[in-house]
This record gives C-alpha cells, structure tokens and sequence, in this order.
C-alpha cells in the first residue's frame, strides 16, 4: 500500500524531547496544518468548519518500525514490558499515528486553506496522510476503561522559575504553551537524578531545567539555534 501525503503539522516542536506522550484537548499549543499543492483547495474542506474535531492519521517522521512484540511505556518507569499493540508507543510495525484534535478555526493563505488545531502530539514537519471528523456519537466512550494508562493520566510537575527576566520576554503565547509542556515532565520516566540538567527546544527558545520532588526547576532560558521548519 502506498500512503500519499496530503498535508504537514507546522508547530513549536523542534525536537522529539518535549512532544505530549498523549494529545490533549485542553492544550493551548497550536498546530497549523498546510496541505500539498494537490489539495490546496477550499473544495477539499468544505464542510469541516462545523465540526469540533477531527482525526488525524500520521507519519512518525524520525521513529524506525519495529517488529518488538513487546516495549517500555515510560509513564511505567521504563522497565515494565508490556505489548505493543496495548500501548500507544511510537517504536510499531507500521510508523502510524492516530490522533483526535480540536479545530479552533480554518485560515486562508497564500499556500491555500491551513487547519489550525490545539491537541496535536506531533513533530514540526510531520506529514498528514488523512483528516477525518470525529463523531461523539461513535468514536467516544464514556464507559471506556483506560488500563494501565489510568494511574499517570493525570500526572503533572509543580514549574519553578519562570518568572524571570528571560521568561518575561517571550511572547506571551508561547510562555503559556512553554509552561503546559515542561509541567507534563518532557523527561524519559525512569530518569530520576535531581542533578541531571535536561534541555527542551521549543519554538526558538531553549529551556535549561531539572526536577526534583515534584517540582521542575528552569534553570535558564535561551534563544535556540533551532529554526522552524516552513
């Protein structure tokens, strides 16, 4: 089977280090989503906008397949195998993601309509295969049970330090986007050394932090050598 690309994720996510493990539809991050020449066209969408959200099938850009039968969650310290078809790891047979997201609006541009979604857990540059609506009615679950996953769903870091000089003059926007990442711990899960400096690359700036108890100290912040795909 061959899949043809259809679009590409634009976002702050430089670097594999700091992506959701899970997206989520109360994030504040944005992702614009442009589509390739063949469907640079407001015919391909119309309709779209009366939706809430959508799924989005994917390519994971910088992850190889794997034929493990088995892997390491991470939110299980990183030592506890389970299969890889109960977990939503990247390492599969086929480097495909399924993600639902929230469309706040669609834009018009000189590169034709872009889809801009909060909730995305995708790499800059990652390419889009499909776009489909979500339906409450049949792709949600209330009485769904979460397995394993339910004892971190709700697992977050108290943030420190950023309310410095530097954090200050960054666009307010991205100080917001750039607290809900670090406060989801970007950390590998069974890295536990209160020494350890850890750097995150986000939308040209470059954050310096560690965590101890709870809590994630940023020890600096700089402007990144990384520049954002176009």
């Amino acid at each position: 089977m061959i899949l043809q690309q259809i679009a590409t994720a634009h976002n702050g996510f430089t670097d594999k280090f700091g992506i959701p493990r899970q997206s989520r539809d109360t994030s504040l991050v944005e992702t614009r989503i442009l589509f390739e020449p063949r469907f640079r066209n407001m015919d391909a969408i119309r309709g779209i906008e009366s939706y809430s959200h959508l799924w989005l099938i994917w390519g994971f850009s910088q992850n190889n397949s794997s034929d493990n039968l088995t892997v390491r969650p991470p939110r299980l310290g990183g030592n506890t195998r389970m299969g890889v078809f109960a977990t939503r790891s990247p390492f599969r047979p086929n480097p495909i993601g399924l993600t639902s997201v929230r469309l706040l609006r669609v834009e018009r541009s000189s590169q034709g309509p872009v889809l801009v979604v909060t909730g995305a857990d995708l790499l800059n540059g990652t390419p889009i295969y499909d776009i489909k609506p979500y339906l409450a009615f049949s792709d949600s679950h209330p009485d769904a049970v979460n397995g394993f996953a339910e004892t971190t769903k709700d697992y977050t870091l108290e943030v420190v330090g950023l309310n410095n000089q530097e954090y200050l003059a960054i666009p307010p926007s991205t100080r917001n986007e750039l607290r809900e990442i670090l406060a989801q711990d970007p950390r590998p899960a069974y890295h536990s050394d209160p020494l350890r400096v850890y750097k995150l690359d986000y939308n040209g700036y470059n954050v310096a932090f560690s965590v101890e108890n709870g809590k994630l100290y940023v020890q600096y912040i700089t402007l990144s050598d990384k520049k954002l795909q176009k």
